[in-house]
């Protein structure tokens, strides 16, 4: 807020002699009141002040800005009556200012005031009695605003207040080192963490996988602004029930101070909500719509084939695109006690399912094989290699069940037809896809009831 006049803020106290009388009408201001002007001119609120008569003796630039009524002409005035309010209100309006004199603590009022150029503005006070240094009311200070920004500010305030409390968002304030300041209650449960704990903690403690998207979004933001639409990220979380893949649909909003001149990055505001189950969803119906087609379309492709062997391999070739990276085909030998292997899939590059020259031999598979299981239970097994090993044992575990080594998930599916056990299908995945899931045991099933009955075909041509 800002002095009224110099006269004012350089006022003699009541037993100092006057400055004219006593030769000082030259001399300098006296620094603590300079430094009180500089402090009322500073201050963002319109302050005014009245003595113990209801005489002004301090007006601010603020005040100056909101009424139009510089300190020159506001200063010295007894009241607001006939200039800064309706002369009908005056006396009203006097009276609840000046009753902060017999009242200790803050007084909030609100009053029509009268802008200089004649229009009327709703302020907002309040008003607090001062002391003289007898201890006794000496007079009256008044701060006030507008009623319409001070209602916008208590509506920032009610805002941040209910984002940070119940917003069904989660809400996470960072600070230029990218740790969180600020965690609201829904963000604390996505994160898997109390309300204080991640605070001042780097992400990468709270966010197992997905943490270098996350900081490099960030990043962004403080160094170039927010983006302009939502993006959805893809985190793991430890947790007590192990670890958890979550999509989080983010937005992001740089913080600058508005106390500074020029624009002072704080943080970043990082507003997201858990969409994890309707992505899945969404992947999940993807995914069906897109195995439909390729059934279907490895229907009319093995039509085509007037090799009953050759439609077997074909269905398998459109089972592979973004399912699995190799197949192989094991038929039942005639005593039907062992596999012998018919197609397979290249072991170095990805490749078509082809017959394999010289077939005949028997798969060495040892005792409780998946593919042995499958075919004993009329149905699907999953195996995967061991999570903790090193790519030496993941190799040994393929090349011990007769899989290519890079194979480090297998679903094994029985081939039937007419009611009898033909062979055995597996699908092998290596270390970029992840474990076959019961889905993917149903999509596996269905093709090879179309591959069994291509094989049973080619069985009684040849017979």
């Amino acid at each position: 807020m800002s002095a009224s006049r110099s006269e004012t803020t350089n006022a003699l106290g009541p037993d100092e002699p006057d400055r004219e009388g006593a030769g000082l009408e030259d001399s300098a201001p006296v620094p603590g009141s300079e430094l009180l002007a500089a402090l009322l001119d500073g201050m963002d609120a319109a302050l005014c002040a009245f003595d113990a008569g209801g005489t002004i003796t301090h007006w601010n630039r603020e005040a100056e800005r909101i009424l139009g009524w510089s300190a020159e002409e506001a200063v010295g005035r007894r009241g607001f009556a006939g200039w800064a309010v309706r002369t009908a209100d005056a006396g009203e309006v006097q009276g609840r200012l000046m009753a902060a004199m017999d009242a200790p603590g803050r007084q909030v009022h609100e009053f029509a005031l009268l802008r200089k150029d004649g229009g009327r503005v709703l302020v907002r006070t309040q008003s607090a009695r001062v002391l003289g240094a007898d201890g006794k009311p000496a007079g009256v200070y008044c701060a006030f605003s507008e009623v319409h920004a001070q209602i916008d500010l208590e509506r920032s305030i009610a805002l941040s207040e209910a984002l940070f409390e119940d917003a069904s968002w989660g809400v996470v304030l960072v600070d230029v080192d990218l740790r969180p300041t600020v965690v609201n209650g829904y963000a604390a449960r996505a994160l898997g963490a109390g309300r204080t704990s991640p605070l001042g903690r780097p992400l990468g403690e709270l966010v197992v996988q997905g943490v270098e998207e996350l900081e490099g979004a960030l990043h962004h933001v403080l160094a170039e602004g927010a983006p302009r639409g939502l993006m959805e990220l893809w985190v793991t979380l430890s947790t007590s029930q192990g670890e958890q893949r979550r999509c989080w649909r983010s937005g992001f909003l740089r913080l600058a101070s508005p106390l500074a001149e020029e624009p002072v990055p704080l943080g970043v505001g990082w507003l997201f909500h858990d969409v994890t189950e309707s992505k899945l969803a969404e992947q999940e119906a993807d995914r069906l719509r897109f195995r439909s087609s390729q059934l279907h379309r490895a229907g009319r492709a093995a039509a085509e084939c007037e090799d009953p062997m050759e439609a077997a391999t074909a269905y398998l070739d459109f089972a592979l695109a973004g399912f699995a990276d190799h197949a192989l085909i094991d038929l039942v030998e005639p005593d039907g006690e062992r596999l012998i292997r018919a197609a397979a899939t290249p072991s170095g590059a990805p490749g078509p399912c082809v017959p394999v020259a010289g077939g005949g031999i028997p798969v060495r598979y040892p005792q409780g094989h998946p593919a042995l299981q499958a075919a004993d239970r009329n149905g699907s097994v999953r195996a995967s290699a061991p999570a903790s090993g090193a790519a030496s044992a993941t190799g040994d575990w393929a090349a011990d069940r007769q899989w290519p080594r890079d194979a480090v998930h297998a679903l094994c599916t029985v081939l039937r037809s007419r009611g009898r056990t033909l062979g055995v299908v597996t699908f092998l995945r290596g270390t970029s896809r992840p474990g076959f899931e019961r889905a993917d045991a149903v999509y596996a099933e269905s093709m090879a009831v179309l591959v069994a009955a291509s094989l049973d075909l080619a069985r009684l041509t040849e017979e």
